[in-house]
């Protein structure tokens, strides 16, 4: 049995256009909600965790909901499809409510932007495992995380080139074009994949795991205190990186004095990192295990948040801090979602995913007010600190896990180490 790498690939550009998406709204719409509209750092942060309190309600809504339906293309095909049309409609009406300034309209729209992207993103991940058999997901997930980081590296491109100087640049390229980026990567899709055609010839291997306990009420007291300690741990750090990669954008014009999209660089060179570091990180975690690769990841980047927080100025030295923390947010979140299904074995696999997103989520949806709070009202300066502080909890924290480290067996390509989660 083989993974069919051309299909999985073809498969992968919904999530392509998914991250796309969420890279260019994480470093652009805050710039226009401060420049553009005036909005403080507070009331920026409540609208910028607005995608993750929407995620918390819709990603299970839709999931289940594409579970449900059986059309001539397909369970998921209709919900990526209708969600990328009008996320892809209300992205060119934001755009022109930001050029004419229209702060209700541009709420409104943003509002109903985050419901579009929402309808669509739990089921074009499940189509992966949908149309792959159970033996191969891994490598197809390894595939799925290397599409989603090529769209985000895309998008940064096109912040770089396409964003000019000045506090109120012109935005409209830049939504037109990862407007595109995204109908392109869905209609490729949609033509060559036949959902239904592919799943009816699919022969699926049923892994019973009928012997296994279905509650988290049923896990030993020792397991059960490892599972809490690591969704502490996971929302630390989701809320040390989430406050930076929010807030980096107008850190670097405040702090930095960085202008039009030339922050982007920095997280051009993290995400390259990381996409490079997949396969190291995997040979590591295969040699020392899950906890001790992500406390390695946590020890650097908690050094290099308190590096950049020296710094008054940009320096290209910067460049080297980035990749670091590239290195090391790979190696935290290549595996600790693992750890949490590796917990799983002794109850539903689907209920601990859950939990790890409603963890990472919930962070995401706290971090941007609290850290926005103290952007407005302290100084910018505390951006960085702020990451050391949750950074080094989560450090604490993860030093409490005793289970979910079981070291990964040999992979059978160097693919797999690729892989996040199946």
């Amino acid at each position: 049995m083989k993974l069919n790498h051309k299909r999985t690939i073809l498969i992968g550009l919904a999530f392509l256009s998914i991250s796309a998406f969420w890279q260019m709204y994480d470093n652009v719409v805050p710039l226009i909600l401060k420049n553009t509209f005036g909005m403080g750092e507070s009331v920026s942060g409540v609208v910028m965790a607005a995608d993750n309190v929407l995620a918390l309600f819709l990603l299970p809504l839709f999931g289940t909901l594409s579970d449900k339906v059986d059309t001539r293309i397909g369970k998921r095909m209709p919900f990526i499809l209708g969600g990328t049309t009008l996320a892809v409609i209300l992205l060119m009406v934001l755009g022109y409510a930001n050029a004419a300034r229209n702060v209700v309209l541009f709420v409104a729209v943003l509002f109903f932007l985050l419901i579009s992207m929402g309808l669509y993103r739990s089921p074009a991940v499940a189509l992966m495992p949908d149309l792959t058999p159970k033996p191969l997901r891994s490598k197809g997930n390894a595939i799925i995380n290397l599409m989603g980081a090529v769209g985000g590296v895309l998008t940064l491109l096109l912040i770089k080139f396409l964003v000019g100087p000045g506090e109120t640049p012109d935005y409209m390229p830049l939504f037109v074009a990862v407007a595109g980026l995204m109908i392109c990567s869905v209609v490729i899709l949609f033509l060559t994949v036949k959902e239904n055609k592919i799943r009816a010839g699919m022969v699926i291997e049923d892994e019973s795991r009928a012997e296994e306990p279905k509650s988290t009420a049923q896990l030993p007291k020792e397991v059960k205190r490892s599972l809490i300690f690591i969704l502490c741990s996971i929302s630390l750090w989701f809320a040390a990186y989430n406050a930076v990669t929010t807030a980096f954008s107008r850190y670097t014009m405040e702090v930095w004095g960085l202008e039009g999209g030339g922050y982007a660089d920095c997280l051009l060179i993290a995400t390259v990192a990381a996409i490079i570091s997949y396969i190291p990180i995997g040979m590591i975690s295969g040699k020392i295990g899950r906890k001790k690769t992500i406390l390695l990841g946590i020890i650097l980047i908690t050094a290099c948040y308190f590096a950049a927080s020296l710094f008054n100025t940009y320096s290209p030295v910067m460049v080297v801090f980035f990749a670091i923390i590239g290195f090391a947010w790979a190696a935290i979140n290549v595996n600790s979602l693992p750890m949490v299904v590796e917990i799983s074995a002794a109850g539903d696999v689907g209920k601990y995913t859950g939990l790890y997103y409603t963890f990472s989520m919930s962070a995401q949806v706290i971090t941007p007010i609290l850290s926005g709070f103290l952007l407005e009202h302290v100084s910018y300066r505390t951006l960085f600190p702020y990451a050391v502080v949750f950074s080094t909890l989560s450090f604490c924290t993860m030093q409490m896990v005793k289970h979910g480290d079981t070291k990964p067996v040999k992979k059978a390509s160097v693919l797999e180490n690729f892989d996040v989660e199946d």
